[in-house]
């Protein structure tokens, strides 16, 4: 049984709705809080959580629900409630259960997994007790190393909840790597992936051949001196560690899926005036006609987008940095992460975006010079790069191989140009010639790389540009 229950409700939960399901484990439980009362806990004898209890969700954007649990949720607005069991208790996951099945009951809507609420019946949890301090401290962890935070999530999507920001942050502030686990079948959201950077955290994928294997690597893992690592090769020397590739990565199922990614920065002078997200909107105008659909600080996306609103919660963070993720809707998946930070330069805005096309459906190609012009002219664009890829059209990571992607174009903005020493910008060990967007007194370029889309040459190309502009 899975370790989250989820419950979707029209209306939001009223505190006697809360109360009655908490009392799922009788009225002798002891409560408490986290989050400066943000997380309600049903703990055991000696205090320790046995089932910890965000506070509800209120969820404006459609398809968030389809799109991480694979379920059709009330009409929008919803309110979203999240249930945590302890890991390895078997009454605490019953106990979550219960309490989602009360709610549903008693302000409607539903529980997810269907098969976690069965009964809204008192769970027996006399004598049950759980791990002591630290590896309880923290409700998305489940273990708890010198090395490492382990957290084990049973769930279609592996996405960035609070649940897990949270144990990001933990993670991070004890210098820790975070290590997510998850059963066969589960993909990843985008906005973890790229949050996950480098060892020693890992997405590790259970396996009925191999055991365990990173997900987005495919190397097999086991779990050694208080953190998965990977297996070596019976043949592996010092100067040349190998690590068997699972069997399960290397099943590579072309589907003709494909996604179209950019990455760009943009640096805006510090203003009161500033708004934030204009070049992701111009952006997702640009290649699909329509705005992004909603955002939030966290998934699932739970506000409308506005860029206004997006602005105020960045102004409010400052200085410290704010990450968002952004959402497109079901006709045409997008998802974008966005980081805002103050520097001495200014603002800036680091954009991460993909969107993704099925078989039939053609990548806007010819979009792209109009979308880089709109950012360079009107969003103090500093750099993009543009790939295509091999991809689902859900834009979902799946723990198979997909390749990389091929570049097929680069940006380069304005500033940047005039600050490059004489004409080297302008000149490119390309075969083709930059095109200039905007003012021709200060133009930005786009460089059409020439790679073969089918093949990783334009990995080649970008690398000669690159090093050509650095002046290498």
């Amino acid at each position: 049984m899975t370790k989250d229950v989820i419950a979707l409700t029209p209306r939001m939960p009223d505190p006697w709705a809360v109360l009655a399901g908490l009392l799922a484990g009788g009225p002798e439980k002891l409560l408490g809080t986290q989050g400066e009362g943000a997380v309600i806990q049903l703990c055991d004898a000696e205090g320790r959580p046995l089932v910890s209890v965000e506070a509800p969700l209120l969820v404006s954007v459609e398809g968030e629900a389809e799109r991480l649990l694979g379920t059709t949720a009330p009409p929008v607005p919803y309110w979203w409630t999240e249930a945590r069991a302890t890991t390895g208790v078997a009454e605490a996951e019953q106990l979550a259960g219960t309490f989602a099945a009360r709610l549903a009951t008693l302000v409607g809507g539903s529980a997810w997994p269907p098969d976690a609420a069965g009964s809204i019946a008192v769970v027996k949890t006399d004598g049950v007790s759980v791990a002591p301090e630290p590896a309880a401290a923290r409700p998305a962890i489940d273990v708890l190393t010198d090395k490492v935070a382990v957290v084990i999530q049973d769930r279609p999507v592996v996405a960035m909840t609070a649940w897990l920001s949270d144990a990001f942050r933990a993670a991070a502030e004890a210098g820790l790597g975070l290590q997510i686990v998850s059963p066969a079948g589960t993909t990843l959201s985008p906005a973890v992936r790229d949050a996950l950077g480098g060892w020693p955290s890992r997405w590790i994928v259970q396996d009925e051949r191999d055991g365990y294997y990173d997900g987005l690597t495919g190397a097999v893992l086991r779990w050694q001196d208080g953190a998965f690592d990977p297996v070596l090769s019976p043949d592996a020397a010092e100067d040349d560690p190998r690590t068997p590739v699972a069997a399960t990565y290397q099943e590579v199922h072309d589907s003709g899926d494909r996604q179209l990614g950019l990455t760009f920065r943009m640096v805006h002078p510090a203003d009161e005036r500033l708004v934030l997200g204009g070049g992701l909107e111009t952006v997702w105008r640009e290649l699909t006609g329509e705005p992004p659909a909603g955002w939030g600080t966290s998934e699932p996306a739970n506000l409308p987008w506005s860029p206004r609103r997006l602005t105020d919660v960045a102004y409010e963070r400052a200085p410290e940095p704010t990450w968002l993720v952004v959402v497109g809707d079901r006709a045409r998946p997008g998802i974008a992460t966005v980081r805002i930070t103050r520097t001495e330069a200014g603002v800036e805005e680091e954009v991460t975006l993909a969107f993704g096309y099925g078989t039939g459906e053609e990548p806007p190609l010819d979009a792209l010079p109009a979308a880089a012009e709109a950012l360079a002219t009107r969003h103090h664009l500093q750099s993009m790069l543009v790939q295509l890829r091999k991809a689902r059209r859900d834009v979902a990571v799946p723990p198979r191989f997909e390749g990389p992607g091929v570049p097929l174009a680069f940006v380069l903005g304005a500033e940047e140009v005039r600050a490059m020493p004489g004409d080297r910008a302008r000149r490119t060990p390309l075969t083709g010639q930059p095109v200039q967007l905007g003012p021709r007194t200060r133009p930005a370029l786009y460089y059409p790389l020439p790679g073969d889309p089918s093949d990783l040459s334009g990995w080649q190309d970008f690398e000669r540009l690159v090093r050509h502009l650095k002046g290498a």
